[in-house]
């Protein structure tokens, strides 16, 4: 039996003799922390499953918190608590010039948050656990099959211990290399567009700026970014040095490519990871199988220009989670339509991740004529047009993104709503008992809105009269008069 480590520190054994989860999720990263906390949360039995022995720290790629997810985290009463172990940085050094701004986000966070993923990690573990996640450590995946009712998926433990476990419905949040994803036979398609860049994170004794910074020479590009506790993250390439990922990589290396684009390694030293990686561009055809779905890293990898990655997956599990409780609880009058419209709606916001980044990673380490002015019109663009750098902004933070939404309903039905002021508090207060939320004038109820069981009902602290149904993801899933 393996174990794991409780939220004060102590050993408990893994409960392996309950009732069998409603949910398994395979993989703790951020994704599966966030959508197995939230499906606990909401009553269902949910069993997380990882590789990884508990407590492992996760140097991993991902060091960028967008204002939409900070959104998600602050309906989760996570955000204010995140903030304090990164630095918010409110502009984007691009190409050596060019500024994103994020102050004009309409937002409660508009920056981009600098901390390592493992801060994000842990917080939504400690969430996990208190929600009554059953959480089964140094435990891989080996089968997978289901039924019209059934999940069976086949585990191994540590000792060599083999196990069944039985769910409803299984999630893959496993990753770029998921097994859930292979055994499904689930195709991957697309391809590396590029390769041998070099990932670190170090100490300056000399940083550029406390901005995040862009820099490329045409046949070198570095990246630095401020954790604001000493450490910066840097990702550097350069265009003669395509070697594989398994070479060796030592800190002078990155030097050398630093001195190359900046004039100056910027006093790095004392390196506590480095590593070598190349970016591939792949996505799912579908993001659901049967009972069985894939979300993060496992549905979807792309270029790390823009710092999407951990982002897309989180908001793919916030999306996921609700239509999945409401299934399970019984609460769903269209359980099958609401289960697909996880893919109809989550599906088009990976590809355009995939294709946006692409397209910033391109212009980045452009080097022919063509590609080259296209990056210089770009830079015109964002620089000399305040809306298109406002376009720009929405997409890669998120807050820009909208669903689809059915014809002939409310134009705002399939958009994200702000953290409203209501007489009952913010929004995303009311939104942490993960219900949704309908808001109308005072002293008044809409009795065509089709709220779901446990709708919490909220007032405008204003004159407004029209009225919003939101869901526990932060969207309008219907708008009317009141």
């Amino acid at each position: 039996m393996s174990r794991t480590d409780g939220t004060d520190g102590s050993d408990r054994p893994d409960d392996l003799d309950g009732p069998a989860p409603e949910v398994l999720v395979v993989g703790a990263g951020p994704t599966g922390l966030l959508l197995a906390g939230d499906l606990a949360a909401a009553g269902v039995r949910v069993t997380l499953i990882e590789r990884r022995p508990s407590g492992t720290s996760s140097l991993t790629r991902a060091f960028a918190v967008h204002a939409r997810t900070l959104e998600q985290l602050d309906a989760r009463d996570l955000a204010d608590e995140l903030i304090t172990r990164g630095t918010p940085t409110n502009g984007i050094q691009f190409l050596g010039s060019t500024v994103l701004d994020l102050n004009r986000l309409a937002t409660r966070f508009p920056f981009v948050l600098v901390t390592p993923q493992y801060e994000v990690e842990r917080l939504l573990e400690r969430r996990a656990r208190a929600a009554g996640v059953s959480f089964r450590h140094e435990t891989e995946l080996t089968s997978l099959t289901q039924t019209a009712n059934e999940v069976i998926a086949g585990v191994t433990s540590a000792d060599g211990a083999h196990s069944t476990i039985r769910a409803r419905y299984a999630v893959g949040t496993d990753g770029a290399h998921s097994s859930v994803r292979r055994l499904l036979g689930t195709p991957f398609p697309g391809k590396a567009v590029i390769r041998s860049m070099i990932l670190a994170d170090v100490r300056l004794t000399e940083p550029p700026s406390e901005r995040i910074t862009a820099v490329a020479t045409g046949d070198a590009v570095s990246f630095v970014a401020p954790f604001g506790d000493g450490w910066y993250r840097i990702i550097a390439w350069r265009r003669d040095r395509q070697i594989p990922d398994t070479a060796p990589v030592e800190l002078a290396e990155l030097r050398e490519i630093t001195r190359t684009v900046y004039g100056t390694d910027l006093g790095m030293h004392d390196a506590r990871w480095v590593s070598r990686f190349h970016s591939d561009e792949r996505q799912v055809p579908s993001y659901r199988s049967g009972r069985v779905f894939l979300a993060g890293d496992a549905a979807h990898v792309h270029s790390p220009a823009g710092g999407q990655g951990m982002n897309t997956g989180l908001q793919d599990a916030a999306n996921l989670s609700w239509k999945l409780a409401s299934v399970v609880r019984g609460e769903a009058p269209e359980p099958e339509a609401l289960l697909d419209s996880y893919h109809a709606e989550r599906h088009p916001v990976g590809a355009m991740v995939v294709r946006s980044s692409g397209a910033m990673l391109r212009m980045v380490v452009a080097h022919t004529r063509p590609v080259l002015a296209l990056r210089s019109a770009a830079v015109r663009l964002l620089t000399a047009v305040p809306a298109a750098g406002d376009l720009a902004a929405g997409k890669i933070s998120g807050i820009g993104i909208s669903y689809a939404r059915p014809r002939g309903s409310h134009p705002l039905t399939g958009r994200r709503a702000p953290d409203l002021r209501l007489v009952e508090g913010r929004l995303h207060e009311l939104l942490r008992g993960g219900t949704h939320v309908l808001v109308a004038p005072p002293g008044s109820k809409p009795s065509e809105a089709p709220a779901p069981a446990g709708t919490v009902t909220a007032h405008w602290a204003s004159d407004r009269r029209d009225a919003l149904l939101i869901r526990p993801d932060g969207y309008i899933a219907w708008a009317g008069r009141a």
